[in-house]
């Protein structure tokens, strides 16, 4: 029998950032965002013995550790080492890891791997995790237990999947608010979004640990406020359905967000969007930390056809993709 785990990769539209503390524990964080139909996937292999063999089907690694020794965490592979510590794991088994999206593509992959691997213990050990559980547990594992920065929206957005409003005042204190969004709304979003790889891959600690100390600095707070209440905004045009709206705020978001950090731009970066607006995009943002991986842009449909050869021209890679409005999932197989 095998046992997999499934979560869906996560955009994010407006308030990144606004999730990390201390900001978001001492002046409230507010992110919008959906999840789309890129995954990482956990599946389970039980074993006889007490042996745990993990493999990355992506970085072509294993790691071997025995269920009932000390655990030590090293930097290979440690999120499944963490899991199974966390969920008292005492039994062999063997692991395969495997995600839609590189690492530091700003997509919250090693969240959504972390949420995956519990999806599939959960299921192996025959354990309930109802939604806000399984995202507390997957914060506790990455952020705590692993000590990796970052913010609170990656494991909850994985978690619960779809279009939704999340709100943060610190550990234990997120309030995901789905949102209910008409299908013609989600269509046309659709179709007026592209997704840019620009070719680089970004450390996200770098950049949030640069973000958190630039929090005493009073142009980076006003940057930090500014962007989460453009969050609130881009979520009311979102339910409205004035998405050209939506659009500018978009780049009304990321002007601000560029604030926050040296750290969060590149020049090839900075070079695609700049070709996306002259070609008539009317907005877009870098999706994750910063530094690299994934570009949204927002463009009317009469001159998508445009933009997109442009970001081609630019050397930018257009990614086919849709919204996912399930969350996590698991299930056996033979």
């Amino acid at each position: 029998m095998v046992y997999r785990g499934r979560a869906p990769l996560r955009i994010s539209f407006g308030g990144g950032g606004t999730d990390v503390a201390p900001f978001c524990e001492e002046q409230g964080g507010a992110i919008l965002g959906s999840t789309i139909n890129k995954y990482a996937y956990c599946s389970i292999v039980p074993r006889e013995d007490e042996e745990i063999i993990v493999h990355s089907l992506d970085f072509d690694m294993t790691v071997q550790f025995n269920a009932k020794e000390n655990i030590i965490f090293d930097g290979k592979l440690d999120l499944v080492k963490a899991a199974m510590k966390a969920m008292e794991v005492r039994e062999g088994c063997e692991v395969f890891l495997q995600c839609d999206a590189p690492a530091g593509s700003g997509l919250g992959t090693s969240s959504t791997v972390m949420v995956a691997i519990l999806k599939a213990i959960a299921k192996w050990q025959n354990i309930e995790l109802e939604g806000y559980e399984l995202a507390d547990l997957a914060y506790q594992v990455e952020r705590l237990d692993l000590g990796i920065s970052g913010g609170y929206q990656d494991q909850y957005a994985a978690t619960f999947g779809g279009f939704n409003f999340i709100e943060f005042h610190g550990r234990n204190r997120v309030v995901v608010n789905p949102l209910r969004i008409r299908k013609e709304i989600i269509n046309e979003l659709q179709y007026n979004l592209l997704l840019c790889y620009t070719g680089g891959i970004h450390v996200s600690a770098r950049i949030i640990d640069d973000q958190v100390r630039n929090y005493a600095d009073r142009s980076a707070f006003e940057a930090m406020c500014e962007v989460k209440t453009l969050a609130y905004d881009m979520k009311d045009a979102l339910l409205r359905g004035e998405l050209n709206t939506f659009g500018s705020l978009l780049n009304d978001g990321w002007q601000a967000k560029k604030r926050m950090s040296r750290k969060i731009t590149t020049p090839q970066i900075d070079r695609l969007y700049e070709e996306a607006r002259a070609a008539g995009a009317l907005g877009g943002k870098l999706l994750g930390a910063g530094g690299g991986g994934f570009l949204l842009i927002y463009c009317p449909y009469n001159v998508r056809h445009i933009v997109a050869h442009k970001l081609l021209d630019a050397g930018g890679q257009l990614t086919d993709w849709v919204f996912e409005l399930r969350g996590a999932q698991n299930w056996r197989a033979r």
